[in-house]
């Protein structure tokens, strides 16, 4: 680690293309960190407005002598990598770079990794997607490497993959048959807020290695997302009927049809929603404090994302990427559909 005392501090951002990450490096960059970013391509951050105010390290995140020299002297890593392609064997994937990262960030004595994961139960069985998210966490946690895995559901920003499909489905469909789990209890969160605490994330305690779920102060089910997300958007109330035979492997089908969103990273959003993803616990605020100007609400956090203002800004023109979203809010990889604009 670096001496604060002497030098600004360094953090690597992986992921860095990515919705979540996209938006972090220059909330780092404004907080006076040295900000580092690991990608497989130089030319995708080449537009970015931040481009020359950070160091590129190019490269493949599964190669070890890559992440030797992304990690080099780096305070806190960023963890935003994961396999959400559609692609088979994805499990093995995210494990072996999970285990990989662990080990490299170990031996370069990274001071913190700070992991953005899914709120999920505690308890029954998990969708594949959400499962592997878990067991990166718990590789992470493992690696000797003080790590924070801050666990969210529903991410609330223009060009998340979750408020995307809401967005499309709110807006597309004035009625929709839906399956019965649309009842099963949320806790989304703003993008802002999401932010907010994954910079603060880097100032937790050496001593803390654990998760945090972090979300908003609403819990609503995907029905009242829905409708409430139709009165702030000035539309109609949205019939909503609910059938038990609605398949996940259908309901993902039927989402890439009617939304933006690839089929194959509508399954696993889809998949995530067979939960209930509640906090049990809000630990991380006693910490490092919730944001200062409170948590978002859900009819705000909408409402700033509809309007793209600097709440939640809109990424910049001819450089976002939809089909790349971080953690929760998972990568696109497909990445091979615009988003289109409602």
């Amino acid at each position: 680690m670096t001496d604060p005392s002497t030098t600004p501090r360094r953090a690597l951002v992986t992921g860095a293309t990515g919705y979540i990450g996209s938006r972090l490096v220059p909330r780092l960059l404004d907080e006076g960190w040295q900000v580092r970013v690991l990608t497989r391509s130089a030319d995708k951050v080449a537009p970015r407005a931040w481009r020359d105010r950070v160091e590129v390290v190019e490269g493949d995140a599964a190669s070890p002598d890559t992440l030797a020299r992304a990690l080099s002297d780096v305070d806190v890593a960023y963890y935003f990598l994961h396999s959400m392609d559609g692609q088979g064997n994805f499990v093995e994937r995210d494990r072996e770079l999970a285990q990989t990262f662990g080990r490299c960030a170990a031996d370069a004595g990274v001071g913190r990794i700070v992991y953005l994961s899914g709120l999920h139960p505690h308890d029954g069985e998990l969708s594949d997607h959400l499962a592997s998210r878990v067991e990166v966490g718990d590789i992470l946690l493992a690696s000797g490497v003080p790590t924070a895995v801050l666990q969210a559901a529903v991410i609330l920003g223009s060009g998340s993959a979750s408020f995307e499909m809401l967005r499309h489905l709110t807006t597309r469909l004035p009625a929709m048959i839906t399956p019965k789990w649309l009842d099963n209890r949320i806790q989304p969160i703003a993008v802002r807020d999401v932010l907010h605490l994954l910079v603060a994330a880097a100032d937790l305690p050496p001593e803390e290695n654990r998760t945090f779920d972090i979300g908003g102060p609403d819990v609503l089910t995907y029905r009242e997302m829905i409708n409430r997300f139709a009165t702030i958007a000035g539309l109609r109330p949205r019939l909503i009927v609910s059938v038990p035979v609605l398949t996940p492997y259908l309901a993902s089908q039927w989402v890439g049809l009617v939304t933006p969103v690839p089929t194959g990273v509508a399954k696993p959003l889809v998949g995530s929603l067979l939960h209930e993803v509640v906090c049990t616990e809000h630990d991380i605020d006693d910490l490092v404090g919730a944001p200062p100007q409170g948590y978002l609400d859900y009819d705000r956090a909408v409402a700033d994302a509809l309007a793209g203002d600097g709440v939640d800004p809109r990424p910049e023109p001819g450089t976002a990427d939809p089909a790349r979203i971080t953690a929760a809010d998972p990568d696109w990889a497909g990445g091979r559909r615009p988003r289109r604009q409602s």
